[in-house]
């Protein structure tokens, strides 16, 4: 009797509620930081009974993120699959989905952007394609309603709306969902309809500071660490790997840094320190002293930093779960200060936005420049930095 009671108040999805307690303590404590027993103990199972849903820890992040992309191609599906083109009500109805999942679920968009280099092969070819031909439906729609549009630029804007949504894992705040949900669709809307430069009529952003000479041994270690970092994560990187890249010894490493979380920290740092000079240049070369005409400056300035060393590709993207305590509340108040600049521009340009709706715009700028300097099917487009800027005063309404 006591086993049937046990089934009967069994979830119906075990296996759905088992991947999102494990989502969560992901994005809380990283994907290396989390075993098997610690998402058990959390959904009040045993170890041995998780197994029987899951193969193992990589099963359970493959199964979230395949899941999630469904989620978004049968949304797609549901909302422009029918009427070609798509009406205005249909494009509205998908965003607004797409952005009430993103709120409610923030924790799977944290780990699409930080732990799906921990799939197995199998599953990251998967996601791969059904990334690209959701994608490409998006680009079929976008240029249904913008014919004018090559299907390289619907595709651009296409990958930032889809990081508007993303932005949501890469700060905490917060505001009611409904009101959330709808500032995203208008900031998505914005990228969808942002009016890319030709090549003729690019301004060109501030340049980056070029560096002469040969780079200190403490530069090289930090240069190869971060791009380390960045390709294959920090737990799967050694002192020794560090050194190599950078041609000395493993243990000469400890002479400059004493662990790979203190190398972290310092990677975080300068690349703070970069964009906090950067603006600081941008603010001061603004003419006239105008808040959208700041605005821009830093965008142009972000931009230029992003597209320039690629260590700085990192910039915001630190995996702080593997920082000392210390360091990590230091990098979060820089970073915090950095925002805040862009937000206290943005309310007195829009004094319609309070400030948490003014940091959730600025983020999701940012989180489009960081992205698509990392996602290989637009990086490499020869008006790059010019079109991100673009886009970003597009999402700030500056343009």
């Amino acid at each position: 009797m006591a086993e049937q009671n046990s089934k009967s108040t069994r979830p119906r999805d075990r296996r759905s509620q088992l991947a999102t307690v494990a989502s969560e303590l992901f994005r809380a404590r990283g994907y290396q930081g989390v075993g098997i027993n610690d998402i058990a103990a959390a959904a009040g199972v045993t170890g041995p009974a998780l197994y029987r849903h899951f193969a193992d820890k990589q099963a359970i992040l493959g199964h979230v993120l395949l899941a999630n992309l469904e989620e978004m191609a049968a949304a797609t599906e549901a909302a422009v699959g029918v009427a070609e083109p798509p009406t205005p009500e249909q494009i509205h109805a998908l965003l607004t989905s797409l952005a009430t999942k993103s709120v409610e679920r923030r924790e799977v968009a944290a780990l699409w952007r930080w732990e799906g280099r921990h799939l197995n092969t199998e599953n990251q070819r998967a996601i791969r394609e059904r990334s690209a031909a959701m994608l490409a439906m998006w680009a079929k729609v976008l240029m249904s309603m913008r014919p004018e549009l090559a299907a390289d630029d619907a595709e651009l804007l296409c990958w930032a709306t889809l990081s508007v949504f993303g932005s949501v894992s890469v700060h905490h705040t917060s505001i009611a969902k409904q009101r959330f949900a709808q500032l995203l669709v208008d900031i998505a809307l914005r990228v969808l309809h942002a009016q890319l430069p030709r090549l003729a009529e690019q301004a060109s952003p501030i340049e980056a500071a070029r560096a002469f000479g040969t780079p200190s041994r403490r530069e090289q270690l930090l240069t190869a660490a971060a791009e380390l970092f960045r390709r294959h994560g920090f737990t799967a990187v050694s002192m020794e790997d560090i050194g190599k890249a950078a041609g000395i010894a493993g243990p000469s490493v400890y002479r400059h840094f004493p662990s790979k979380a203190a190398l972290l920290a310092a990677i975080g740092r300068r690349a703070a320190d970069r964009l906090a000079l950067a603006a600081d240049y941008a603010l001061r070369t603004s003419a006239p002293p105008d808040e959208r005409e700041a605005l821009r400056r830093l965008a142009e300035s972000y931009v230029a930093t992003l597209t320039g060393p690629p260590d700085l590709l990192a910039s915001f993207s630190v995996d702080r779960v593997h920082i000392e305590e210390r360091d990590r509340a230091d990098l979060l108040r820089i970073q915090r200060d950095y925002v805040a600049r862009w937000v206290g521009l943005l309310e007195a340009v829009h004094p319609e936005l309070n400030a948490r709706e003014a940091r959730i715009t600025v983020h999701a700028a940012l989180t489009i420049a960081n992205d698509l300097t990392r996602t290989r099917r637009v990086s490499s487009r020869p008006a790059l930095a010019a079109e991100l800027v673009t886009v970003m005063t597009a999402v700030l309404r500056i343009a």
